[in-house]
């Protein structure tokens, strides 16, 4: 029996020893990160209650950036991991990006609906700062372009407004964050499309070659409109009415030239 014992426990030892070996020393330069993306977002909450939802509500960022003096920056899923903050969404061909993409959320209200008209919320320069040196890391962390850095209303612009008309898209561009139309250049097309209107399909051509997700049908319907709006509310923030118009059709070529 003690003989018995002692052969079966040299067999389990056996197996534990041939147990699969990997051998790591030689690595594929034939890779990258399988994060593409950044997407901002505001929360429409608290401090308290954005860190409640996304971290035990149907929801989830990767960060949070606070309210308070120094906007503190909270991990809430770690970059490797796919977090649910993006929904049904697409850019450039690619849907449903919360599994390539990191997602951003940051404290602020959003809007208020007034009696005098809907009031956007600002967001703080302590959090533009703290926003803008956790950009800094992840895209050198995962090589991101610039063009790649896009907001929630871009991906989704049929459902969503965030991070809404008073995000400083062009401070991020500023810092490499992000692409911004060169403002001469947007003059000198003005004027020529203020002579040669273009048609509605070519506005859902040049949105589409963007990045949004555009049907190529030629009439100016409610879903055109919605992507219109979005494109103008992050270049052209003081008037996002959703309307093609000369400086839209000049943002939007410029844009697509510099890319």
């Amino acid at each position: 029996m003690k003989r018995f014992l002692t052969v079966l426990l040299l067999l389990i030892l056996a197996g534990c020893s041939s147990g699969l070996r990997i051998d790591r020393s030689h690595t594929s330069t034939n890779q990258d990160s399988r994060t593409q993306f950044v997407v901002l977002h505001y929360t429409s909450a608290s401090l308290e209650r954005s860190l409640a939802l996304l971290t035990h509500g149907e929801v989830s960022s990767h960060y949070l950036v606070g309210d308070d003096r120094d906007a503190t920056v909270y991990q809430l899923v770690d970059e490797s991991r796919r977090s649910w903050h993006a929904g049904e969404s697409q850019w450039q061909g690619r849907t449903w990006l919360n599994s390539s993409s990191i997602g951003i959320e940051i404290v602020n209200p959003g809007y208020t609906d007034t009696p005098n008209g809907r009031v956007w919320h600002p967001y703080s320069e302590a959090q533009v700062q703290a926003l803008i040196a956790l950009l800094k890391g992840i895209v050198q962390r995962h090589n991101i372009a610039p063009q790649h850095i896009i907001g929630h209303s871009d991906i989704a612009p049929l459902r969503k407004l965030d991070p809404g008309p008073l995000f400083p898209w062009k401070r991020l561009a500023d810092a490499g964050l992000g692409v911004w139309p060169n403002a001469n250049a947007v003059a000198r097309q003005q004027v020529f499309f203020d002579a040669n209107p273009p048609s509605v399909l070519w506005y859902q051509q040049q949105l589409a070659r963007f990045g949004y997700a555009i049907e190529q049908n030629g009439e100016l319907d409610v879903a055109t409109r919605h992507v219109i709006a979005a494109f103008q509310m992050r270049f052209r923030p003081q008037r996002f009415d959703g309307q093609p118009d000369s400086q839209t059709a000049a943002m939007l070529q410029v844009l697509n030239t510099q890319r």
